[in-house]
């Protein structure tokens, strides 16, 4: 991250003092070189998914960021592919990288400028931009994008286990941006660990939807059987 080619710890900095969209504006121009971008074997792995229940016909790609994964749409429907973000720089840096081949929209998620127009809506590494009192609210728009029989699919990762390091680096991530966050305003949300499996899925079935998991085998199984990562899929009656 902190390589000649990513953000230096004071971009980080200033990112991290700002809203999130003005941090995004910031990040853009570096996003792609960082570990933030969605890696290809989650995209990948995802697609592979997905597959069978295709071709569809129109796709969006929810909170899109740079486009990374607008290439899964591309691969999926056959129609048209939509990306949609609130930041305008993460946009501009979408709009150089894949031409004018894809519709980019600037909106908020919680506010989608769509009805009934996507058979397909993806989104990656997104929702610990929402807080839980959000969920409702972001899977009901979701829900008046889709068409009847549409889907809503979104890869989860199992929680790290309290006895792992990751567990306690997340912890500490989400401390500190909630210390942030009550002394500095505008608030930056981003919490790793707000988007709870469990609450989701019972938010999804309260929005209309009917909720499907399924083990991404790419990613193994962890020590007690489990799987390590799972495509959500949530569909439209």
């Amino acid at each position: 991250m902190f390589s000649p080619e990513g953000p230096t710890v004071r971009e980080l900095a200033v990112q991290a003092l700002s809203s999130v969209e003005r941090g995004y504006d910031l990040l853009a121009p570096k996003f792609d070189r960082t570990p933030f971008r969605t890696p290809a074997t989650v995209l990948d792995a995802v697609a592979k998914a997905l597959g069978p229940s295709g071709p569809f016909e129109d796709g969006l790609d929810l909170c899109c960021g740079t486009g990374a994964g607008l290439a899964v749409l591309g691969g999926l429907c056959r129609r048209s592919v939509t990306g949609v973000d609130f930041s305008a720089g993460m946009l501009g840096v979408a709009r150089r990288e894949l031409g004018e081949d894809v519709a980019l929209v600037r909106a908020d998620a919680r506010a989608l400028p769509f009805t009934t127009a996507f058979d397909l809506v993806v989104s990656f590494g997104a929702f610990g931009h929402f807080l839980p009192r959000e969920l409702p609210g972001l899977f009901a728009q979701v829900h008046s994008a889709l068409r009847p029989g549409g889907r809503f699919a979104f890869p989860v990762l199992a929680p790290p286990r309290p006895s792992s390091p990751a567990y306690w680096t997340l912890l500490g991530f989400d401390t500190v941006m909630r210390m942030r966050n009550a002394v500095w305003r505008p608030p930056f949300v981003m919490y790793y660990r707000a988007f709870r499996l469990d609450d989701v899925r019972r938010e999804l079935e309260s929005a209309g939807f009917t909720v499907e998991l399924q083990p991404l085998p790419e990613f193994g199984p962890r020590a007690d059987g489990s799987p390590r990562a799972r495509l959500v899929t949530a569909r439209r009656g």
